[in-house]
């Protein structure tokens, strides 16, 4: 690869670092052609996007970026794949999901909306994020809970009140 090339990819890598909130990076390595083609049927699937880095091409780019990536730069070694979603718990269902068939990917750190989690262990913390739809609906479910609790408090009551009336008349 030469000079141009690698300025190139780094200015890509560094363009596609900017424009996403969340990156995930995974080791692929070991894989079978077929597993490796499964694995990227299912991002596919999940709107997922998987690509296969540089380790120094891809510390580059984070250096030239705006965002603070923290301990990142530190997990590239050996082989490295990049995930980008725009749903903050998708790459790490993916991997969770494939994880059952084979022991790979592995987690090699993730990069979620300014915070960075680094290591393998972090997956099930990933996973339980919930996106930025969910929390929305879960924000408007709350929020409506108590009109709703108001409105039928409102309605018993006013049963309550005209079977009173209408039993002290009847008397």
């Amino acid at each position: 690869m030469t000079r141009e090339e690698k300025s190139q990819v780094i200015q890509d890598l560094t363009a596609q670092l900017a424009d996403t909130s969340t990156i995930y990076l995974a080791d692929i390595s070991g894989l079978d052609a077929a597993t490796t083609s499964n694995l990227r049927r299912a991002c596919f699937k999940a709107n997922v996007q998987l690509a296969v880095v540089k380790n120094t091409l891809l510390s580059k780019a984070m250096e030239a970026s705006d965002k603070d990536f923290g301990e990142l730069p530190d997990v590239l070694k050996g082989n490295t794949s990049m995930l980008i979603a725009e749903a903050a718990n998708a790459p790490a269902k993916v991997i969770k999901e494939f994880r059952k068939k084979s022991d790979k990917p592995l987690l090699k750190g993730a990069y979620v909306e300014e915070a960075v989690y680094v290591g393998d262990d972090q997956l099930d913390a990933l996973v339980n994020i919930k996106s930025r739809e969910e929390l929305i609906g879960d924000i408007i479910t709350l929020l409506q809970s108590p009109a709703k609790n108001v409105v039928s408090a409102l309605q018993s009551g006013g049963g309550k009140l005209s079977g009173i009336l209408k039993t002290l008349s009847e008397k």
